[in-house]
């Protein structure tokens, strides 16, 4: 495998300089190719070449080739300039393509790659394949034409020199060139081993130079004829050139000038007086070099193309207020803000109504005129089509086929007639324009043999020649190869070197030649092959008829390759692809055509032609055989190389539209926008009111709707604005679907003054139609919806849902019921809203699927968000969430399908918890997002995901979420978001650290704090460090860890930036993790920062906690006072009276404490019982028996032994019995623990 590394810059097309800003623009786009690279994949496997890795730091891709096939097609697309092409269409985005372009010079990426070393990997390749063609610079004549000539060609076995070289460098000298990639594919394909058998023959002086020529010649010395066909002259003679004369080929097709004779010339024996000296000039002035394989598009077919590629339902179909809940609160607190934004409503108001009462005067004048409308069914063509000339009847006598002496006077014509073409062609056509009659092509050949017998007997050879030439035709097509063969070897010697009807010789050698083909009759094939290939090469325009042609012109091909002659390399080229077109073959004709673009462009075109043609050409191919990336660089290269006409804007357009990508939602590619924008300078320059006043309006109208695919709704009013000028021709009922359109387009720019204005003049104007007037009510109620005028709104729907209901429109009806039911949602009258949009669903699901559209779906996802609302119709929610996501799949409609998706993820994670259906819509919500170019998204998403998966629990899903978490890491990486990089860093070593993969937790949380320093920003910092303590801190191994992080790293970082809430919160998580490592002096200085903090903060739960650790901190360190001290303070902090079972705990436990204080270190029974019984009274509240049972043996203990209180004792120890027998313990133990032993010692 070899491998090339392509650099990429971004260079102002003018200047030529890199633009600082295009390139990190580049670069971002390439590090987002750097993670998801599944389209430059694609595009590099249409360029022939296997990507291998982007480098987005440096600039640059690196692909690899593994065949020398490979290397070729490579090669010859960066010859003709598409890989620069192909690079703008992956790595420039939509945006770029609509307004960058537009807005500033025009820019483009330049594709810089080492010659030197693709020529390397060529020869690198071609040593792998073992055996390849090579040029010994053997007297070589040019080395700057890069020719052939001089040298001698032979096929080379590299392992058989092996032996002598391991490298190419190494060979002996002199080196031999490798042939050029496309002449070694097409002589591996078409080798003859007898095309290398011999030495190279000698190169005379006068065949040095150009190797194409016209017009007339000299002998350079004298020849006799031996046949017919072959013409004889002396030394000097004059002999006219008739067609071409090549080098390449050893004969063509002379005429003697004083005696008129014409036939074959030997190549060699002739000089002629004037060479052409391009390639290129080997096409007469009626040869095309390039042919449209389509017909060109008129300016009606452009019109018609861009209207149905561009076409939207906004003017036909209601559109559903898909406003969202926060956008219309949002909305609401904004209330009239909109009039000042409105300042041209008074000029597009105006301007409306000019339009609409221009087109009712204009309507009134058709119909005062009496004009009918065009239409193209009232064309009349003629009544019949004309009836063949020759019948094919029976003589009554004979019963044999009779033969009208018309038809032999008719053929017997000696020179070339325009109505010959029809017995000479590929297609057979005599068989239908010249007779009829017969039942049967049985029939037809039985006449045709009746004719040649009496052309026979009455002595017409060129009657004979031809009937005997169509015989052999039919026997051809049936497969009768040696009856073919016997009448076309009639044919010629019937003509006996007669080349009056050239075109009639060149057939019959090409039929005759493609027989002998089959045959594989080598001997006769011998002498004819070169007269046939010269016959094909020499005569411009000769009328193609078999497809055996192809293997005569291969022969010729090779024979130009062979000799080094590029003119007939181009000819050949040119021929052969002309004739796999025309048997509807393209694959095979590309590589000739590429080979003739290159071929033309190093040698120029005459004025006739364009190099444009070819690059439209080679798209149209491309476009057949699915290669997308390469129509549009087809597209653009030619517009970089035209003239910049209106016709060649046509061809582009129609490429990209026909053969281009196809979008998402079938919009037409982006880069449609650059040739739009060409045309409306060509086009403005004429009157408005000319014939391109049409064309203008509809280009401006498709760019309109290109901006507002990609949500640039001010831009796209200004073009349909600037297309509305151009209206003048435009019928009215298009002035009024447009002006419905720059409503439309009003209200989502959130102008809904100026869209009231517009749609207020169409409903008064008696043009419109009732659908129209049904649509105009319905965006109309939209727009007073959003200016918060509900009354008003609600009229205009009931007017839209009467208009739908009158023509019978369902999916308009359903539409307004479910703007009705929005708007009575949003109204409070939420009942009513449902009961609207149930209706709504209703109507939808009586509709065909084909009727669905997009309201469906969105009308479900509304019915679903009333049944959330609250949380009481679950399962309702679900439902209508699930069936919008069926819908939306149904219709393949992608925007539908997401937002579904995203209402079912956030319904299964808070309305209806379920972390396997969460899992499975978010993942399918991924699929969709790749899908679209959103990558901001996708990372969230992908985080999501990541923590769905943590939260299932099993390393099974650990290992899930650290590969989602590697995802959106790439992504964010990619995006350059360096606070979210440093974040999925911190994540991923959190799962390694679930994962117990301790070696790699720490790395991570490194590489993680680098990413958070690269912001400079210490917040950032201090999260992340905080975050990585959390790691240890909150799990269940290595929690010391922890510490550093807190103490060392994010408690100065709080304390730089004066972040006393992160302080405290640091400050905190440090006391419970030294209180849990046990560092109680340590401990100390933290947990008094934190309750001085929580002071000032006015925080009192905050400070209540502070004084509870305080107070065990000191109790570990053998304060009792203090400790006694801090939890009275922690105490009195707590809310009175109790309102939560958890603040009577606290209680318990807390005088618990205090009383085991008191009474073991303090050695005060009094105080100690004082407690117990607070702790009791608590107890007793909060109903908890155990807490009972063991408070009251203490105090039984405590009344019993110290305070010696019989009859107390006694009570507290039967309490304890009853509460022992409830809670079924058998034994409770009321002596004396030690220390109460010690205690009644001191006291005694």
């Amino acid at each position: 495998m070899d491998i090339l590394s392509l650099k990429l810059t971004v260079e102002k097309q003018r200047s030529g300089l890199p633009d600082a800003q295009l390139q990190g623009y580049l670069r971002e786009r390439l590090r987002l190719l750097e993670n998801d690279d599944r389209k430059a994949r694609a595009m590099f496997r249409e360029l022939s070449a296997r990507l291998l890795s982007v480098e987005s730091e440096e600039l640059q891709i690196v692909a690899a080739f593994w065949t020398f096939e490979e290397i070729w097609k490579f090669g010859t697309y960066y010859s003709l300039g598409f890989l620069k092409h192909c690079m703008e269409n992956l790595l420039l985005d939509d945006c770029f393509w609509l307004f960058t372009q537009e807005e500033g010079e025009a820019a483009g990426i330049d594709v810089h790659l080492d010659e030197e070393c693709l020529d390397g990997i060529y020869r690198d390749l071609l040593i792998q394949e073992g055996a390849f063609f090579v040029c010994h610079p053997e007297n070589v004549m040019s080395e700057r034409r890069a020719s052939y000539s001089g040298g001698r060609i032979c096929r080379l076995n590299w392992a058989e020199r092996a032996s002598e070289a391991a490298e190419w460098e190494a060979l002996p000298s002199p080196l031999p060139r490798p042939l050029a990639p496309f002449h070694q594919w097409f002589l591996r394909a078409n080798m003859d081993p007898a095309d290398f058998a011999g030495e190279s023959q000698p190169v005379g002086p006068h065949q040095i130079g150009p190797d194409v020529a016209v017009g007339s010649s000299v002998a350079m010395m004298g020849r006799a004829s031996d046949v017919p066909e072959e013409i004889g002259f002396q030394e000097g003679d004059r002999i006219e050139i008739i067609g071409f004369f090549l080098k390449s080929m050893p004969w063509f097709v002379g005429r003697q000038e004083p005696l008129g004779q014409m036939g074959f010339v030997p190549s060699t024996h002739v000089k002629p007086d004037t060479f052409m000296e391009s390639p290129c000039q080997t096409f007469s002035e009626d040869e095309h070099p390039f042919p449209p394989q389509e017909q060109a598009l008129s300016e009606e077919s452009v019109i018609e193309l861009l209207k149905q590629t561009s076409h939207e339902d906004i003017c036909n179909v209601y559109q559903i207020d898909g406003q969202e809940d926060i956008e219309f609160e949002q909305s609401m607190k904004q209330g009239m803000s909109h009039l000042s934004l409105n300042g041209n409503a008074c000029t597009v108001k105006y301007k409306a109504e000019q339009l609409l009462r221009r087109g009712k005067d204009l309507s009134a004048e058709g119909r005062a005129g009496g004009e009918e409308p065009f239409s193209a069914l009232d064309t009349e063509g003629p009544s019949g089509s004309r009836e063949p000339p020759f019948c094919i009847g029976q003589d009554d006598k004979t019963g044999r086929p009779e033969v009208p002496d018309s038809l032999l006077l008719f053929l017997n014509r000696k020179g070339y007639e325009t109505s010959f073409q029809d017995l000479y062609d590929l297609s057979f056509s005599f068989l239908k324009t010249w007779f009829h009659g017969y039942a049967s092509e049985e029939d037809l050949t039985d006449y045709l043999g009746s004719a040649r017998e009496a052309a026979k007997r009455a002595r017409l050879p060129w009657a004979l020649a031809r009937l005997c030439y169509l015989l052999g035709r039919m026997s051809g097509r049936k497969l009768k190869l040696s009856q073919a063969r016997v009448y076309l070897e009639e044919a010629v010697a019937t003509l006996q070197g007669d080349f009056g009807d050239l075109y009639l010789v060149t057939t019959l050698y090409a039929n005759l030649t493609g027989i002998y083909l089959m045959q594989k009759n080598k001997e006769k094939c011998a002498r004819l092959l070169d007269k046939a290939a010269a016959l094909l090469m020499g005569v411009p325009n000769y009328i193609s008829s078999t497809a055996m042609e192809a293997e005569i012109l291969k022969h010729a091909f090779k024979r130009a390759v062979l000799s080094g002659s590029r003119s007939g390399e181009a000819r050949a080229c040119f021929l052969l692809a002309k004739h796999y077109l025309s048997f509807k073959q393209g694959e095979e004709a590309l590589p000739f055509l590429e080979r003739l673009q290159l071929l033309t462009e190093e040698g120029g075109l005459r004025e006739s032609s364009s190099p444009a043609d070819g690059y439209f050409l080679l798209g149209q191919l491309y476009g057949q055989k699915c290669l997308p990336h390469l129509v549009l660089s087809c597209a653009q290269k030619a517009s970089s190389c035209s003239s910049g006409t209106l016709p060649e804007s046509f061809r582009s357009i129609g490429l990209l539209l026909k053969h281009g990508p196809q979008t998402v939602g079938q919009m037409p590619p982006a880069q449609i926008a650059l040739y739009l924008r060409q045309m409306l300078p060509l086009l403005d320059g004429s009157d408005s009111g000319s014939e391109h006043g049409k064309l203008r309006g509809v280009v401006c109208c498709t760019l309109s709707v290109l901006c507002s695919h990609h949500k640039r709704y001010r831009k796209a009013i200004d073009y349909l604005e600037r297309g509305l000028d151009e209206a003048i021709q435009a019928s009215t009922t298009e002035i009024i679907n447009r002006l419905a359109f720059l409503s439309w387009l009003y209200i989502l720019n959130k102008q809904n003054r100026v869209a009231v204005d517009i749609l207020n003049a169409i409903i008064e104007s008696s043009q419109s139609s009732r659908q129209q007037l049904g649509v105009a009510h319905n965006m109309l109620a939209i727009a007073l919806k959003r200016l918060h005028d509900t009354k008003p709104a609600a009229e205009r729907y009931y007017k839209a849902l009467r208009i739908s209901q009158e023509t019978g429109m369902m999916q308009n009806q359903a539409v307004a019921l479910a703007n009705l039911g929005v708007l009575c949602w949003h109204s409070a009258a939420r009942s009513l809203g449902k009961c609207f949009l149930l209706k709504a669903v209703r109507v939808f699901s009586a509709l065909p699927r084909l009727d669905w559209g997009r309201g469906f779906a969105e009308v479900l996802l509304r019915l679903g968000c009333c049944y959330s609302r609250g949380g009481l119709w679950k399962e309702e929610a679900r439902g209508c969430y699930e069936w919008a996501f069926l819908v939306a799949m149904e219709t393949g409609h992608w925007e539908g399908q997401f937002q579904a998706v995203r209402h079912l993820c956030q319904f299964y994670n808070t309305v209806f918890p379920d972390e396997v259906q969460c899992l499975l819509y978010n993942e399918y919500q991924l699929s969709l997002l790749r899908k679209m170019p959103n990558k901001v998204m996708e990372g969230q998403v992908l985080e999501a995901i990541s923590q769905l998966y943590l939260s299932l629990g099993t390393e099974r899903a650990y290992r899930a979420a650290l590969e989602y978490t590697k995802q959106s890491l790439g992504l964010f990486i990619d995006l350059q978001a360096k606070v979210k990089e440093a974040h999925a860093w911190l994540q991923a070593g959190k799962i390694y650290y679930m994962l117990r993969q301790n070696e790699l937790v720490d790395l991570y949380i490194q590489v993680a704090q680098n990413a958070a320093a690269c912001t400079q920003d210490p917040n950032v910092e201090m999260d992340l460090f905080e975050a990585s303590g959390d790691i240890f801190f909150n799990g269940d191994w290595e929690r010391e860890k922890a510490v550093s992080f807190y103490r060392d790293k994010a408690l100065p970082l709080a304390i730089q930036t004066r972040n006393r809430n992160a302080e405290l919160r640091l400050c905190n998580k440090l006391v419970g993790l030294l209180l849990m490592l046990k560092a109680h002096e340590e401990c100390l200085g933290y947990a008094q920062a934190s309750l001085a903090l929580s002071v000032d903060l006015g925080m009192q739960l905050s400070e209540r906690v502070a004084y509870h650790r305080l107070a065990v901190i000191h109790h570990h360190l053998g304060g009792s006072e203090l400790a006694e001290h801090f939890y009275l303070k922690a105490l009195s902090l707590c809310p009175s009276p109790l309102e939560y079972d958890e603040e009577a705990a606290y209680y318990v436990q807390v005088y618990l404490v205090l009383g085991d204080i008191i009474f073991y270190e303090l050695k005060d029974p009094f105080d100690a019982s004082g407690y117990y019984n607070m702790a009791l009274a608590a107890a007793m509240e909060l109903g908890n028996k155990k807490a009972q049972l063991k408070i009251y043996t203490r105090l039984a203990i405590i009344y019993h032994n110290f305070l010696v209180d019989r009859e107390v004792s006694l009570s507290y120890y039967q309490k304890a019995r009853a509460f022992a027998t409830e809670l079924n313990i058998h034994r409770i133990n009321l002596a004396p623990v030690r220390a109460a032993r010690a205690l009644v010692k001191d006291v005694q």
